[in-house]
């Protein structure tokens, strides 16, 4: 099943470009128009000719006030930021403390312990489609990739796996994937984060922490985008009362977001035979 394309960046991680997503019969997403990835803290905007070449326009950073202040942005040339903060109302759940739960191997085994992580993840899952402030940054973001102006454009968290994997999920779905095309691209970003943080786990290994607790922590999984998906239907009863009443985002911006990037015909077929 195709999944976003990877694009080879020297200093982006987990840098993939939706375009060639199959959306149904002889649809697919828009080619060199939308990207996701990891935190931008790394980029070197003048030596990475990946990035350069793609013409960002716009980055929407999906990180709490906390990761920014860390790990600041480092813009592609002539890009403007964009701050949507998904998680702003729980600033010290897991996907914003990476890093930091891999840090201190004993005290990972006594929160994150027996399953708890797995746990602890699915819950913000949860969060993510159910409190305001998310609903906020999602609505900003959708309405910011509407935008023809705004366009290409690159969103993304820490990793480029929870965060930005709802926000790719639900674009894709507003587009009109199957969520069985949604699920395997929301997989599919495992490879490049488990390279990624590879140096962090091997040290919290060494100290004797528990590999499952480090898997939990550094993949999505199947069960992190069902427990979005059964939210939003429970709450919403699917996507299209989710993005109107929970979102609120305007029908004009959708049709603008469908216009944009959904391609049809011969020029589908040709974005299909990109590797993936």
């Amino acid at each position: 099943m195709q999944t976003a394309r990877t694009v080879p960046a020297a200093t982006v991680v987990n840098l993939r470009d939706l375009g060639g997503i199959a959306l149904g019969r002889d649809r697919r997403v828009r080619q060199g128009v939308l990207f996701r990835s990891g935190q931008l803290s790394e980029l070197d905007p003048e030596s990475d000719r990946a990035v350069r070449a793609l013409g960002i326009r716009t980055v929407v950073d999906l990180r709490t006030a906390d990761e920014r202040q860390w790990a600041p942005d480092r813009l592609p040339d002539r890009a403007r930021l964009f701050v949507a903060d998904v998680l702003g109302d729980h600033p010290g759940v897991a996907p914003a403390r990476l890093r930091a739960l891999l840090a201190d191997p004993v005290e990972a085994e006594r929160t994150l312990g027996g399953g708890r992580a797995e746990e602890l993840f699915a819950e913000t899952y949860r969060k993510m489609v159910l409190s305001p402030g998310a609903a906020a940054a999602y609505r900003a973001f959708l309405e910011t990739a509407a935008d023809p102006g705004a366009r290409p454009l690159l969103f993304h968290c820490t990793a480029g796996k929870d965060r930005t994997g709802w926000a790719a999920a639900v674009l894709l779905m507003l587009l009109g994937a199957a969520r069985a095309t949604v699920r395997s691209d929301f997989l599919a970003v495992n490879p490049a984060v488990r390279a990624a943080f590879a140096p962090y786990v091997a040290k919290f290994l060494d100290g004797g922490g528990d590999p499952a607790v480090a898997a939990a922590i550094i993949e999505v999984r199947p069960r992190y985008l069902d427990v979005a998906l059964d939210a939003m239907d429970e709450r919403w009863g699917g996507l299209d009362g989710y993005v109107r009443n929970g979102l609120r985002v305007p029908d004009a911006a959708l049709e603008r977001l469908r216009d944009g990037l959904v391609i049809r015909g011969a020029g589908a077929g040709q974005a299909g035979r990109l590797p993936a």
